[in-house]
């Protein structure tokens, strides 16, 4: 294990990598539930959804961990599936078998980005600036999720600002008013109890501090009526959901899947808009995640960027887990789940010291193992894990400092680059308003040459995306 995973040379132990396993796993736990929640709506059976997602992100950790050796989790991504229920399925009446094809192409030109160093040739065309704001940006991202899943900040909608989507979803507009919550509700104040124990236990630097921190909030919720032991009796269902997958599995590759999505010309360039929307999202979300995540941890350090910079083939290890993360997304569609993407939750593992793909196996076999414990996992409540959240954004906003805030033509770029992320809820749109605002501000500065090609490709795509976007809700 020791000469497998290299322990010793990335300066952790098998202990450490399991709590950092074990961490990661509950982090990112609610997708195995949510997930079927959102894309059963569309019409694939719930249980196939289920077992699909776990199945996913079983495979697609494993070879983040064994091929690549770093400690990221994959699982169908949250936004990502909502733009499979919500827009290609209700808005713009495709199939679910249809739009698992196209989630399947998507993974396959992610592969083919990927081998071809396309992916690559964008993270080196990053300015180390913009590389600091999205570091940053996704500490900012993270901690806003586990401020939302801790339950502590609420939305006030007036009648005639929102739009119901269907599925019992509304979408509000820029007139929803943020606020906090009132104290009287068990559930946010097992979250503040959650917040106060984590930080308590980091500020003592108590080894394991952020999985004993979710443990003790979990037990803590039971007598106060937030976790309800009785789920634990609720294992039924588990036949029934793998006769379901075996109906869905595959069935993106049938007839009614990419068997039908070209047989209709006058939607052939409707079709390739929608799948270059889920890879473009999918591409910069899983980049903003590694170099937000990677450098500051030392997971991707000098001597792995400058591999990155002039080997070929798979020699740094941002290789193969850019590799990993791009094969995961057909996979995962071809079992029957949306895209499949590297979790940006990866950082809660990272932050108890998770360095290797030790972290990323432990936490594979834990989602393994929730298709027979799922009960086990559901009991967990978001509130004992939004603390862990919270408190990794924090650790990861140090990248600011590396950032000249004094000069505006730094500043404006990497303000809509990590401020961006946490407000529209994703990496890519942060990365795309950052990329965009660069090139304004060089071509406003006479320095439009100093820009990399690949920047101006990267956000004249990140603008088409926007456009094609506003034509499709139209």
């Amino acid at each position: 294990m020791e000469k497998f995973f290299k322990l010793k040379e990335n300066g952790t132990t098998v202990s450490t990598e399991i709590m950092a396993g074990i961490t990661t796993f509950f982090a990112m736990a609610y997708i195995i539930f949510v997930n079927p929640q959102i894309l059963s709506q569309t019409g694939i059976p719930f249980g196939a959804v289920f077992l699909a997602t776990i199945i996913s992100s079983v495979v697609g950790t494993l070879v983040m961990g064994l091929f690549a050796n770093v400690p990221y989790a994959q699982a169908p991504g949250m936004g990502l599936n909502a733009f499979f229920t919500y827009t290609v399925v209700f808005l713009l009446g495709f199939s679910w078998k249809e739009a698992l094809a196209m989630v399947f192409l998507c993974g396959l030109i992610n592969i083919l980005i990927t081998v071809t160093k396309i992916r690559k040739l964008i993270i080196k065309a990053i300015p180390s600036g913009l590389q600091s704001a999205i570091g940053g940006g996704i500490g900012i991202f993270i901690a806003y999720i586990g401020i939302k899943n801790a339950g502590l900040i609420k939305f006030t909608l007036n009648p005639e600002t929102y739009t119901d989507v269907g599925g019992g979803t509304i979408v509000g507009n820029s007139s929803a008013v943020p606020g906090l919550v009132d104290f009287n509700n068990k559930a946010v104040i097992l979250a503040l109890i959650g917040i106060v124990i984590l930080f308590v236990l980091l500020i003592l630097k108590v080894k394991g501090a952020i999985l004993i921190g979710i443990a003790v909030t979990t037990i803590i919720g039971i007598p106060m009526g937030v976790v309800n032991v009785s789920d634990l009796q609720n294992t039924k269902g588990l036949g029934e959901s793998f006769k379901h997958l075996g109906e869905v599995f595959g069935a993106a590759l049938g007839a009614e899947g990419i068997g039908s999505l070209f047989k209709d010309a006058s939607r052939i360039p409707l079709v390739l808009m929608t799948i270059f929307a889920f890879s473009l999202s999918d591409t910069f979300d899983t980049i903003g995640t590694f170099i937000g995540t990677g450098k500051r941890s030392g997971i991707f350090d000098a001597e792995d960027e400058k591999a990155l910079q002039e080997g070929n083939g798979f020699k740094s290890k941002m290789d193969k887990a850019l590799f990993a993360d791009s094969i995961a997304t057909s996979i995962g569609a071809i079992f029957g789940t949306s895209n499949t993407t590297t979790y940006v939750e990866s950082a809660a593992g990272i932050g108890a010291g998770g360095r290797t793909g030790l972290t990323s196996v432990v936490t594979a076999i834990l989602f393994l193992l929730s298709i027979f414990l799922g009960p086990i996992v559901n009991i967990v409540p978001t509130q004992a894990t939004a603390p862990a959240l919270i408190a990794v954004g924090i650790m990861m906003m140090s990248s600011f400092k590396e950032i000249d805030w004094t000069d505006l033509d730094i500043a404006i770029p990497a303000f809509f680059a990590s401020i961006f992320m946490a407000f529209s809820y994703s990496i890519s749109y942060g990365i795309a308003a950052g990329f965009i605002f660069y090139c304004i501000v060089k071509v406003c500065k006479g320095k439009a040459k100093e820009v990399h090609p690949i920047m101006w490709v990267a956000s004249a795509l990140f603008v088409l995306n926007f456009v094609v976007l506003a034509l499709i809700q139209h």
